[in-house]
């Protein structure tokens, strides 16, 4: 527990770097635990449905509990602990998502900032604030999503509802008409970086990341230097980069904090040396931690919740 606490820690390390780069722009930390995108009980045997399918939930708030302290503001959004797991038009709580995504657009409206750390919470929380950050920028904006999957199901598939798999298509402005209808904006595929990614789980994915034209570099074209992604920045000629960093990227025998164990993934000192090269050479307006799912907190949480004198 102790080992992966620091760990956790030092993924925190850049966020300073990202405040201090420039004195007068306006950063916020925005705390995000939606769990509704993630349909992943079943992959989670140590915990019943509900413990796992909310803990999301307490992987957001032990992220921001770890982060360094700052003189950000904190903007919490709403999110809804009601279990009811409705299924709408293939999405899993689309309703839900729908309305928690509205009211987090809208308070990030009312705070108007250049830059967004966002701590969730599943990998969907990274739509409403880059979307934001995207408009904002207009097309000066590309995003380098690190996870091992490319989180570009449809509803349409009839496979998976979970909204989380979808975060990458909704951004391109794919998916669910009701959700895509409450989006700020859309970010073209071609503006778009997948990085360490190495689990497709169905072939017509891979097919739909060809026919998208979505790029990706695998762990091993990144593990030792990040020269493949500050080049592929550069062609873009953006000014703007917004980051995702799903920890299920990570190698499970390095930290194993995310629901996903797909092996042979980026070590902690990899990712966050790839998020520091791109910060010194970038000016990152956003950046996501997404899909901690903290199972030894919960499982401690419930033994105190069984002991005497700590009600």
């Amino acid at each position: 527990m102790k080992k992966i606490i620091i760990a956790i820690l030092t993924l925190f390390i850049m966020q300073g770097n990202l405040s201090a780069k420039e004195d007068n722009t306006k950063t916020i930390r925005l705390l995000y635990p939606q769990w509704q995108g993630g349909k992943i009980a079943s992959l989670v045997p140590e915990l019943n449905e509900k413990e796992a399918s909310q803990g999301y939930y307490l992987g957001a708030e032990l992220l921001n509990f770890l982060a360094p302290k700052t003189k950000q503001k904190t903007i919490t959004i709403p999110v809804s602990l009601d279990y009811k797991r409705i299924e709408r038009n293939g999405v899993l709580d689309r309703d839900i998502i729908v309305n928690q995504d509205k009211k987090a657009l809208k308070l990030i409206k009312k705070e108007n900032p250049d830059r967004i750390v966002t701590l969730g919470g599943d990998c969907s929380v990274s739509v409403i604030p880059f979307l934001y950050l995207s408009n904002k920028y207009k097309n000066s904006t590309v995003v380098v999503w690190i996870d091992a999957h490319p989180d570009i199901t449809l509803p349409k598939d009839k496979t998976y509802s979970g909204y989380h798999a979808m975060a990458l298509s909704s951004l391109m402005g794919l998916g669910d008409k009701k959700i895509v209808k409450a989006l700020p904006d859309k970010i073209d595929a071609k503006n778009i970086l997948i990085v360490g990614l190495r689990d497709w789980e169905k072939e017509e994915i891979k097919t739909r990341q060809k026919e998208l034209g979505l790029k990706h570099l695998s762990v091993d074209e990144v593990k030792t230097n990040s020269n493949s992604i500050i080049s592929w920045i550069q062609q873009t000629g953006a000014k703007n980069v917004l980051i995702h960093f799903d920890l299920d990227v990570l190698d499970p025998a390095d930290m194993n904090i995310a629901v996903g164990k797909v092996n042979n993934g980026l070590k902690v000192d990899e990712t966050t040396r790839i998020i520091n090269d791109i910060a010194n050479e970038f000016n990152v307006v956003g950046l996501t931690i997404a899909e901690p799912m903290p199972k030894t907190a919960i499982r401690i949480k419930n033994m105190l919740d069984r002991l005497p004198l700590l009600k």
